[in-house]
């Protein structure tokens, strides 16, 4: 049998293979650290667990408008305005299920064949290949810190085309780290403007800063259309909820796609995520990302010594983007091999970059100090073998 041909397009995600190994050896009794999948060990606050286990209790299964759940979308709306002082109409909010489904819809909307599609190399992969399966080819631009890991105006301009139809910042970015400022969006969403194009905008991992203020594109740049994630700053990766802000033209289409391609997202995890904005669950929200600011400066005094350091410190998310040039031109092989020596996963670059990610891994800081010292000691015992 043939399959879809743009299938064929979409790679595997790398680290899955290697959890799948890491997962193995802990059965064996092995003792490994996992620095390799982007979920701190965190539980999803109790402000939170609390209104799901209360919305079951009241029978709050039902399926909610496609759109979702309109208390939701209105307390997403008050979030907008209350920390970044953003006018949000709560229609332009559709709640998705997790950051991918609000992915989806837009790159259906915005992307198909014959069209192409800007984003920075590195980048989440699963970027790339959603614009895969909508048929549109993705041209990758190599970023590095002189641009401080991201688009630039500069390069967008440099990389548009006839056939370009849309520009994809991340920010902050996985796997690096790195945020644009408002300056720099700004600038950026005036390039894709004056060429006729959108700008898709990720901001998943928006609520964990530690060197610049969150910043948001809804704010700024109101015919952006912004993805945004419960799971990462609002520990709720499994419960799998997201949100698109969309321009006002586009909300009729992307609700059709959403009733068609999930009718709704998650009924519970609607009603528990009315929580994630209480007063009482912002306190430990922001209690957390001190701790992952203190594990990431603890992680780069660490790796300093061995020369691994990136020379631009991450600003956001919970990752390090190490280059490993020095030791090995093979990201593959090196996770493997620190796998099954050290007992420490990490990601290989691969998964991420299409240009250089041989030479890069990508460290999650998603476990507590005292096991970042012991990964760094063992990391430490592995590069003196080479």
């Amino acid at each position: 049998m043939t399959w879809n041909a743009r299938v064929a397009r979409v790679a595997p995600f790398r680290v899955m293979s290697l959890l799948e190994i890491a997962q193995a050896r802990e059965a064996a009794g092995h003792d490994v650290i996992h620095l390799e999948v982007g979920e701190p060990d965190f539980a999803t606050p109790e402000p939170v667990v609390a209104a799901g286990r209360a919305a079951l209790d009241a029978g709050q299964t039902r399926y909610t408008p496609a759109a979702g759940l309109p208390a939701l979308r209105e307390a997403i709306a008050g979030h907008y305005a209350e920390h970044f002082g953003a006018a949000v109409d709560p229609a332009r909010i559709l709640i998705t299920p997790g950051a991918s489904g609000a992915l989806l819809l837009a790159s259906q909307l915005l992307a198909g064949p014959g069209d192409r599609v800007l984003m920075a190399d590195p980048n989440y992969p699963c970027n790339r290949h959603f614009m895969a399966l909508a048929g549109a080819e993705v041209d990758a631009v190599p970023v590095g810190p002189e641009s401080g890991w991201q688009l630039d105006a500069g390069l967008v301009a440099a990389h548009w085309r006839d056939d370009t139809r849309l520009a994809m910042l991340a920010t902050p970015s996985n796997p690096t780290g790195h945020m644009l400022d408002a300056g720099r969006l700004a600038a950026v969403a005036d390039t894709v403007r004056a060429h006729g194009g959108a700008l898709l905008v990720d901001e998943i991992y928006q609520g964990l800063c530690y060197d610049l203020p969150p910043l948001s594109a809804a704010a700024s740049v109101p015919d952006a259309f912004v993805v945004n994630s419960f799971s990462k700053y609002f520990g709720m990766t499994g419960w799998r909820l997201g949100w698109l802000v969309a321009p006002e033209a586009a909300v009729e289409p992307l609700t059709r796609l959403a009733q068609n391609v999930f009718l709704a997202a998650s009924t519970p995890a609607q009603h528990a995520a009315l929580a994630a904005f209480s007063p009482e669950c912002r306190a430990i929200l922001e209690a957390r990302r001190r701790e992952l600011g203190r594990r990431r400066d603890a992680l780069l005094a660490a790796l300093a010594p061995l020369g691994l350091a990136p020379s631009l410190p991450p600003q956001g998310a919970f990752y390090l983007w190490l280059d490993i040039s020095r030791f090995s031109h093979d990201s593959e092989a090196f996770c493997r091999a620190l796998l099954e020596e050290e007992n420490v996963a990490i990601t290989p670059g691969t998964d991420f970059a299409l240009a250089g990610g041989e030479h890069h891994v990508r460290i999650a800081f998603t476990t507590g100090e005292a096991r970042l010292e012991e990964a760094v000691a063992r990391l430490e015992r592995f590069l003196a073998r080479r």
